[in-house]
Order: structure tokens, then C-alpha cells, then sequence
């Protein structure tokens, strides 16, 4: 009997464990200063289920959506967030445009398989 309660705990133990988000830090200095798209030195990267893709600020733990999934959830209040233009810059080589998200998301992507 306690054998298999032991198992049963264990087995709901891997399966939270399998279920919870993939999560990486990446920095200005890994991902280059012409890639860098933040405002920040360094920010972590999230596959959320479904395939939502967050940055979010470590110092605040404050997300912001890197695709529409995620920018669904956190419009639909299944999560909180603000948008991620907050803390993207201005890309210096086009007036009037923000760095290109693309690195961060193919990135972030990969942690969702």
C-alpha cells in the first residue's frame, strides 16, 4: 500500500514537472550588440503551453509576448504581460522601426520541442 501511494506521488511529481514552461536567459553579449533588441542586458526566454513565447525582465519577472499566442493570453487575462514595445529599441539602421524580435523568437521556439 504505501509503495504505491509512494509511486502515485512520484508520478504526479514528473508530470508537473513535465508540464512546467522552458525558460532561458540570453544576453546582449551571447546574442551579439547588433541582434540585441532590449533595453535590458539580459532578458529570459519562455515557451509557455500551446506555444506562447515570452521575454521576460528578470529583474522585474515582468513578461512581455514575443508571438500571438502569447499576446492572446495575456489579452484574454490568462496571464500578465505588457507589450513587449516597452522594452524593444529603436532600430538604428531604419527611423521609425524597432529591432527585430526574429532571433528571440527562433530561439525561444526551440524550447518549445
Amino acid at each position: 500500500m504505501k509503495k504505491s501511494i509512494l509511486t502515485l506521488l512520484l508520478l504526479a511529481c514528473a508530470g508537473s514537472a513535465l508540464a512546467a514552461p522552458q525558460i532561458i536567459t540570453v544576453s546582449r553579449f551571447e546574442m551579439g550588440k547588433d541582434n540585441w533588441a532590449f533595453n535590458r542586458e539580459e532578458v529570459m526566454l519562455s515557451c509557455r503551453p500551446g506555444h506562447a513565447l515570452f521575454a521576460i525582465n528578470p529583474s522585474t519577472l515582468m513578461q512581455y509576448p514575443l508571438n500571438d499566442v502569447a499576446q492572446q493570453q495575456v489579452s484574454s487575462g490568462k496571464t500578465t504581460g505588457q507589450p513587449i514595445s516597452v522594452i524593444q529599441i529603436d532600430d538604428p539602421k531604419t527611423p521609425g522601426q524597432k529591432k527585430s524580435l526574429a532571433p528571440f523568437i527562433k530561439r525561444a521556439e526551440k524550447l518549445c520541442s
